[in-house]
């Protein structure tokens, strides 16, 4: 027997194909050692035909790194949600991560924040799920213990849609490089990550089209989105020389991030509603209805997937596209004059 004791804790020592093993079963009681070392020698013979090369000790903290480290530029949104994530999850061994485990970590998140929504844990739990899914993919782990876990159910709230004189009133105090944003996401439905890595080598002023290159989907990489006179007109102003490589920038360099100039720009404009930015996308959306276009067109200019069964079939040419900008432009125009006629 290859089992002895350290403490009041058994340990396992064994040799395979000249290889030393030696580790601790965690067990206080021999007979859960004597099974546990019967698995331990398994696995050892598995690795050895290239069967299996699982870690039963990896921690969650040791994925999180690797995953890190093979990917040099994992996405903000990851690393957001693992800041929340490993203070809890960090310690755990991946067997350990079960659903009674989220369960805790949403009810000890919401006891640190009440106002926590239940959207946002689940953002949380689906970085944990696509985290342990690529581990299970690297052929880190065996199998993903999220894979059955459910999220909660949200019910979908009613967001409200930005105004032209909240827009304007916005405007008028935001700083320029936030500014522009504004106006973009306004006039093109793009997403805020797409905004920030839209590059001039994608912007054809001559033609009045914005190429969209970094999508979150599928279906909004490469659309084409014509410029209204406004955007149009904001780029063209910006010198030649300057467009070099990122559209939006903050004292030359790329814009990382919107959250603090976001809200104190809406503190300075007294809005009596809290938008979030992604709410300009909403209000693009609102806007072209209003303005007439077809659901069919705003779904390509927004880049949303048709999951109607006659999807494969939908294709929007580009004059369809301009024409709808056109309706755009003209609705703005209108909605401006009506704001002039009531001061």
């Amino acid at each position: 027997m290859t089992l002895y004791k350290r403490g009041r804790i058994w340990w396992s020592d064994f040799v395979r194909n000249g290889i030393r093993h030696q580790t601790s079963t965690r067990a206080t009681d021999r007979r859960t050692a004597e099974r546990i070392e019967e698995k331990l020698k398994n696995d050892v013979a598995l690795q050895l035909f290239g069967i299996i090369e699982f870690d039963p000790n990896l921690t969650f903290s040791e994925i999180a790194e690797r995953f890190k480290k093979i990917n040099p530029k994992p996405a903000k949104y990851n690393l957001d949600r693992l800041e929340h994530l490993l203070p809890f999850f960090g310690p755990l061994r991946i067997p350990e991560i079960t659903r009674n485990r989220v369960a805790e970590y949403r009810a000890e998140r919401k006891t640190e924040k009440p106002i926590l929504k239940d959207s946002t844990l689940n953002k949380d739990a689906g970085v944990l799920r696509h985290i342990l899914f690529w581990a299970l993919d690297e052929k880190l782990i065996p199998s993903n213990p999220m894979a059955r876990v459910p999220m909660v159910r949200v019910r979908r709230m009613a967001h409200p849609v930005l105004s032209v004189e909240e827009e304007e009133k916005l405007l008028a105090v935001a700083p320029e490089h936030l500014r522009k944003v504004i106006i973009a996401a306004l006039d093109t439905g793009m997403r805020r990550g797409e905004l920030l890595a839209q590059d001039w080598r994608h912007v054809d002023l001559d033609r009045g089209l914005l190429t969209v290159t970094h999508s979150k989907t599928p279906e909004g990489e490469g659309r084409e989105i014509p410029l209204t006179k406004r955007l149009k007109a904001l780029l063209e102003g910006v010198q030649e020389e300057k467009r070099k490589s990122f559209v939006f920038t903050y004292q030359g360099e790329a814009v990382l991030d919107l959250k603090t100039s976001w809200t104190t720009a809406q503190e300075k404009a007294g809005l009596t509603r809290h938008f979030r930015f992604h709410d300009l996308r909403h209000a693009f959306a609102s806007r072209l209805t209003e303005a007439g276009v077809i659901a069919d067109v705003r779904r390509v200019l927004m880049g949303h997937q048709d999951r109607t069964i006659h999807a494969g079939y939908v294709h929007i040419e580009l004059p369809a596209k301009r024409q709808a900008i056109k309706k755009l432009d003209r609705w703005i125009a209108k909605e401006k004059a009506k704001q002039q006629g009531n001061h």
